[in-house]
């Protein structure tokens, strides 16, 4: 039996953010959109992601204002985030540097620099060169040492294990 998604008779701001990101896949899904994946197929490649949960989940972030639908190339949509999706990337910049902190005993597999100086971004958002915050389309994801790409990794995978603008779409 699948867990509800609401917190009944919750009333607090972290409640109702949480029954929108919180369901698995979700948060993992917007982080990849961050990173510039934009087509179905890109996300069930990286993610592993079954096709009938990922189509879930995406009708539901379009129908928060998290993702919108656009035209891609040819006949097929993609997804982009919204204003409101790209709020999220400092709560993803927050896990993932959590993550790194606690579960990564090979070092990080990201590093997020200012494309401005090429300064590592800090958790907060913050330049440690230059000291400016960094918006999110002024970082470039790149790979940390903890990142280790296999032979196996499929295209996408590949593509986001080398330096690039964030939000760029990878095709």
């Amino acid at each position: 039996m699948a867990l509800p998604r609401e917190y009944t008779n919750q009333a607090c701001s972290m409640v109702r953010a949480l029954e929108i990101v919180g369901e698995r896949w979700t948060l993992l899904i917007v982080r990849d959109a961050v990173f510039g994946v934009r087509r179905f197929s890109d996300f069930v490649e990286h993610l592993g992601i079954p096709r009938a949960v990922l189509t879930e989940r995406l009708e539901f972030l379009i129908g928060e204002g998290v993702l919108e639908r656009v035209p891609g190339p040819g006949k097929r949509s993609e997804y982009e985030l919204t204003a409101k999706g790209r709020g999220l990337w400092p709560v993803v910049r927050a896990l993932s540097a959590w993550g790194d902190e606690h579960y990564a005993p090979s070092g990080r597999r990201r590093v997020f620099v200012h494309a401005g100086c090429e300064g590592e971004v800090a958790q907060s958002g913050t330049c440690l060169r230059c000291g400016e915050d960094v918006t999110l389309t002024e970082t470039v994801m790149t790979p940390g040492p903890g990142l280790t790409p296999s032979p196996e990794d499929g295209q996408v995978t590949a593509i986001l294990a080398r330096p690039r603008p964030l939000l760029r779409p990878i095709h």
